[in-house]
């Protein structure tokens, strides 16, 4: 244990996301599985010192450039990132004193060779700790700290009030969503097992297979998870097999199922019925039959297969075809917060346009009767009830059996599912 500075540790895991382009959600995990071995508080540190930070990136830089005259952008990345989490830590943590927060960042600053910064750092620091409580932030992208382009988006399509609703659901702290391998053992045995571990549990109201979990160390650790009694899965995402009526007997393909745990949830309600669960690279196949291995199931086979290139051998062969598809992912902002500073208005358009294609192409899968479950996990309108509107303007065969979009709470992630009927 000695010589491990967690500040340090935040400070380079920060510095791969929001310098490097890392993926926040797979590069944070990585550190915490390789400093597993810290205490349960410790790793609960840097995981919020990281999340937060990252989170909260443009209205640390609108308090940093407010008190320094060097502005965020033309500073060193290392020193960038120093003020970044001195800053939140003086906002948002209470583990120590301001005081000591600072002192804690300029000898950090001190040891990776900027000694001659310090005293900047020590400055700047100083005066915003001094200052924290007379700070206002009236605009929305500055109290919420969302890119002004999505702010303006959003209050174009739901209006200020329900955006300002939308941004406060992101900043909601989070339960882990869990989903209940209901072959296996009922939600009341599983949560008893769990709580007996010190775990705590809560079970969902309106998904007979979700709980919520929190207080636990790491799920590796937890004897159940080995075992396929249960698996992490979002509770949209586990609404969408109920919605689409899976059924048993059903023959269902997923055509962009990775990690697999629609697929596999799919698997449960068909019984004897059969699940092809594809996507579209060999990484992300490996991992839906890493899951499939893990929770035992028998009628759920991975695929590698591009969803954009028709399969003339699956046509009208499927009861349930479901498109989970590739998205600007705005509706799980909380889980993986650089996502709102990689998106552009650019690849937005993209992104619907590759939605189109995909849709075109696997409606085709659908058996006359059947069902085609269109879902997403953002809340932009383009991606969503406009996609849908566009995809039925050319496809007069399908109706709209039920649709539903919701916003981030404290509950869940913001998503959007739409169940189409063939005629």
């Amino acid at each position: 244990m000695a010589g491990i500075n967690l500040r340090e540790i935040a400070m380079e895991t920060v510095i791969e996301i929001l310098e490097n382009g890392q993926f926040s959600h797979i590069y944070l995990k990585a550190v915490l599985d390789k400093y597993g071995y810290l205490e349960k508080n410790e790793r609960a540190f840097l995981n919020r010192l990281v999340n937060g930070t990252v989170e909260r990136k443009l209205q640390l830089d609108y308090i940093i450039d407010s008190f320094s005259k060097t502005k965020v952008k033309k500073m060193k990345p290392l020193i960038r990132t120093i003020m970044r989490l001195g800053v939140y830590e003086i906002y948002y943590m209470d583990a120590v004193p301001d005081s000591a927060t600072c002192n804690e960042y300029v000898k950090l600053a001190k040891k990776r060779g900027f000694a001659g910064l310090s005293g900047f750092v020590n400055g700047v620091l100083r005066n915003i700790a001094r200052e924290k409580s007379h700070m206002e932030f009236k605009e929305l992208w500055i109290k919420y700290s969302m890119p002004q382009w999505i702010v303006d988006k959003w209050i174009a399509d739901y209006g200020k009030e329900q955006t300002e609703e939308i941004l406060k659901g992101f900043l909601e702290p989070e339960e882990l969503c869990i989903r209940v391998n209901l072959n296996k053992i009922s939600r009341e045995d599983l949560a008893e097992q769990l709580k007996g571990q010190g775990i705590t549990v809560r079970i969902c109201d309106t998904v007979e297979s979700a709980c919520y979990i929190s207080d636990y160390d790491s799920l590796t650790a937890i004897p159940e998870f080995n075992e396929g009694l249960f698996y992490v899965q979002d509770y949209s995402s586990q609404r969408v097999p109920y919605m689409a009526g899976v059924a048993a007997g059903q023959q269902v393909i997923d055509v962009c199922a990775a990690p697999g745990g629609k697929a596999l949830h799919c698997g449960e309600l068909v019984a004897d019925g059969s699940v092809l669960a594809r996507d579209l690279t060999d990484q992300k196949v490996a991992l839906i039959q890493e899951n499939i291995n893990r929770t035992g199931a028998t009628n759920v086979k991975a695929q590698q297969w591009d969803a954009t290139v028709l399969d003339e051998d699956s046509i009208r062969k499927y009861d349930t075809v479901i498109a989970d598809l590739p998205c600007s992912g705005l509706g799980i902002i909380r889980k993986k917060p650089d996502i709102k500073y990689n998106q552009t208005e650019e690849s937005l358009s993209e992104l619907t346009k590759l939605q189109s294609q995909i849709l075109d192409t696997v409606c085709q899968y659908v058996k006359d009767g059947g069902t085609l479950c269109y879902s997403t996990c953002t809340i932009n309108k383009d991606e969503n009830e406009n996609q849908v509107e566009n995809f039925l303007s050319s496809h007069s065969e399908f109706t709209i059996e039920k649709m539903t979009q919701l916003f981030p709470d404290k509950e869940h992630d913001g998503f959007f599912i739409c169940v189409m009927k063939k005629n």
